[in-house]
């Protein structure tokens, strides 16, 4: 099977984890390959993620690491498990860019999520109306069908919340965010309004950081913090003008940690949250 083209952002982290526990062992990549009988490039394309591991040759080398940790492994294994066409993400494969399938990929099999908005709400807490406004601004103008996948998908990937086990969800969301007027008021005050019915979910907790306060000057780029199945696994998600930059090393992880703890001390509680929310509702 020739290398994948465009290996999914789990499919890359599956590999990037491959190599960190080779590199702790202090082996060479020379060394895991004649241990699986390939050749170097093939091992090269597998700690890349352009080429698939079985369970089986990932356990011998995971003995070869002398990595005691099951979880991690077994986590491990069940990402070298998955293929293409078993999520629903997979719908959109050659119709929308890859990025939007790392993102809902990412939040499919997120154990928790922790965000932060500083101008535009949680992507999985827009309504229909309010995501097609802000892909009808996209510039150049999208193709209609392309439009109207990009809505379509934005909406799927908030049935996670649907689920029988939907993964905790806390969004920090600037006060800035609650007061952009995109589409107009009827879209903002359905947009509101929708926020608000969703902060009264079990799993859904939203927090607003107002403009008067004075401690948290980081609220800048959207980041995303999604918690995996073990902590080596978890992942940050930078929003960009260019699209989303994904980051897994522990050091930044660690920074992403301190800055979201940071934002939930800054912002008011669930309940004031609310309050502000219907109150700028109101306002429209």
């Amino acid at each position: 099977m020739p290398p994948r083209d465009n290996p999914t952002t789990r499919q890359i982290r599956l590999g990037a984890e491959l190599r960190k526990l080779r590199e702790a062992a202090g082996r060479t990549a020379r060394e895991a390959a004649a241990l699986l009988s390939i050749d170097q490039t093939r091992m090269s394309h597998t700690e890349s993620g352009r080429v698939g591991i079985t369970e089986e040759r990932l356990r011998r080398l995971a003995t070869f690491y002398q990595c005691d940790d099951d979880r991690l492994i077994d986590s491990l294994c069940g990402i070298a498990k998955e293929r293409r066409g078993q999520f629903w993400f997979d719908e959109y494969r050659g119709v929308l860019a890859p990025g939007f399938l790392d993102i809902a990929e990412l939040e499919w099999h997120a154990r928790a999520l922790r965000s932060v908005q500083s101008v535009t709400m949680p992507g999985l807490l827009q309504t229909e109306s309010y995501a097609r406004t802000l892909f009808t601004s996209v510039w150049p103008r999208l193709p209609d069908d392309e439009l109207e996948a990009r809505v379509e998908h934005r909406l799927r990937r908030a049935t996670i919340l649907d689920s029988k086990e939907p993964p905790p969800l806390m969004a920090v969301v600037h006060e800035a965010a609650l007061r952009m007027r995109f589409g107009g008021r009827d879209v903002t005050r359905e947009q509101l309004h929708h926020l608000l019915d969703m902060s009264e979910r079990p799993e859904v907790t939203v927090r607003v950081i107002l403009f008067a306060n004075e401690s948290f000057t980081e609220a800048t780029q959207p980041v995303l913090y999604a918690d995996a199945e073990v902590p080596q696994l978890d992942t940050v998600r930078i929003d960009s003008a260019i699209g989303g930059h994904y980051l897994d090393a522990e050091a930044e992880l660690k920074k992403y940690r301190v800055l979201l703890n940071m934002a939930t001390h800054a912002s008011l509680d669930p309940t004031e949250s609310r309050k502000i929310i219907r109150s700028i509702a109101r306002e429209l």
